[in-house]
């Protein structure tokens, strides 16, 4: 609270305006009209202390110095230059103003009390007021120094605080963008992929309802079964947006995301559906899996998905497509080559697949993210081909006693 109240402007000024008056008070001993002009005008130029402390220190002393040099022995200049002495040393920047306003100070105690003035004593007699005023001034100098180094400290603490706070903010914004691209990548692999597959479906049903029943059974049995898929995690990622972090339910969810649980495991799965929707995928998996986490799970199977969603949207049903996955010591390799269902690539084939956007940056910011390089661009001819490498963490080895 005290603190707060010394921080209002208008204590400061009240506090000038109070050593101002103190330097008035002390003209009731001259007896001149100059000395009284003196003592005013050094009264008034202390009101500027805090905002011009080295003019001030300036000032004071000249006007001192003449006062001295015509005979004087003026008390209100001496208390005037211990308070601007006082003030360059808790105000100016520059740290030399401070040892030159002590410097002065000390030497005009010297040369007033050591006989070098019209009204000081001999240097005999006066080394005892010499050593007395002296220790003074150098005792409100010193105190002076540790209000200055005191004020510089919190000074210091209060900007090491804003910019905490700062950081603090700047990493909350970070984390938020974050979030929001890892979800945005997940509404679009779900939805985007989900949706291709059932609508290609939903046709293909719609063609073989009366000439192929069967076939028209299994392609509505694969359309609610990739719509529970995505419904289910379409749930999970509106209760991320919503804060939670689990299902609550006795389910398994990731602990990082709150997303289902997804592994390799599920690649067949997803391939199977591609074919059902009529693409012709030939999945292959050289190596052994291990070593990947359930984030780096997560990006190889999105990247599968998304690049079978890719084909189905621009090349159609009878494209062929060949996915490999080849596990090395240290990395995964992940290939998808499609044959554009025969259409050979045209100039806009880039421009063409890559016209959302959304599904080549998502692909590309997820393997960013676990530290590998991802390409992707038409082939020589028809089709488009996909390759990703993801570094693999070496898995610890177990001994068993």
């Amino acid at each position: 609270m005290l603190r707060r109240l010394l921080a209002l402007p208008w204590i400061h000024t009240a506090y000038d305006v109070a050593l101002a008056v103190l330097v008035v008070y002390t003209i009731s001993e001259y007896d001149s009209v100059f000395d009284e002009f003196i003592a005013w005008t050094m009264a008034l130029v202390l009101l500027l202390r805090r905002h011009r402390p080295t003019m001030v220190m300036v000032l004071v002393s000249g006007l001192a110095l003449v006062q001295c040099v015509l005979g004087s022995a003026p008390l209100a200049s001496g208390v005037a230059l211990l308070i601007a002495m006082v003030s360059v040393v808790t105000h100016a920047r520059p740290m030399r103003h401070a040892y030159v306003a002590g410097a002065v100070v000390l030497l005009g105690v010297v040369a007033a009390f050591g006989g070098f003035l019209p009204f000081g004593g001999r240097s005999s007699e006066s080394l005892g007021d010499i050593v007395a005023i002296g220790g003074v001034c150098a005792a409100l100098w010193l105190t002076a120094m540790v209000l200055r180094t005191r004020r510089l400290y919190v000074a210091s603490l209060e900007e090491r605080a804003a910019t905490a706070e700062r950081e603090r903010e700047h990493l909350v914004r970070l984390a938020a963008a974050e979030e929001r691209a890892e979800i945005a990548r997940e509404l679009h692999d779900v939805v985007a992929h989900s949706l291709a597959v059932m609508i290609l479906q939903a046709d293909g049903a719609g063609y073989a309802l009366k000439s192929d029943p069967d076939k028209a059974d299994t392609a509505l049995r694969a359309i609610a079964d990739t719509g529970r898929d995505a419904l289910e995690d379409m749930h999970r990622i509106v209760r991320v947006l919503r804060g939670g972090r689990t299902s609550g339910q006795g389910e398994a969810p990731d602990a990082d995301t709150g997303r289902r649980r997804v592994s390799l495991d599920e690649l067949e799965t997803v391939a199977e559906r591609a074919r059902t929707a009529g693409l012709k995928v030939d999945l292959a998996v050289e190596g052994e899996r291990g070593g990947l986490s359930t984030a780096d799970e997560l990006t190889v199977l999105r990247i599968v998905q998304e690049s079978l969603t890719n084909v189905l949207r621009h090349a159609g049903p009878g494209a062929e497509v060949t996915i490999t996955l080849r596990f090395d010591k240290d990395v995964v390799l992940i290939r998808v080559v499609d044959d554009g269902a025969g259409k050979l690539a045209g100039p806009n084939a880039a421009a063409d697949r890559g016209s959302g956007g959304n599904g080549l940056v998502g692909m590309r910011e997820r393997v960013e993210v676990s530290g590998g390089s991802f390409t992707a661009g038409p082939r020589l001819g028809a089709g488009w081909q996909v390759d990703a490498e993801l570094p693999v963490k070496e898995l610890p080895v177990r001994t068993t006693g």
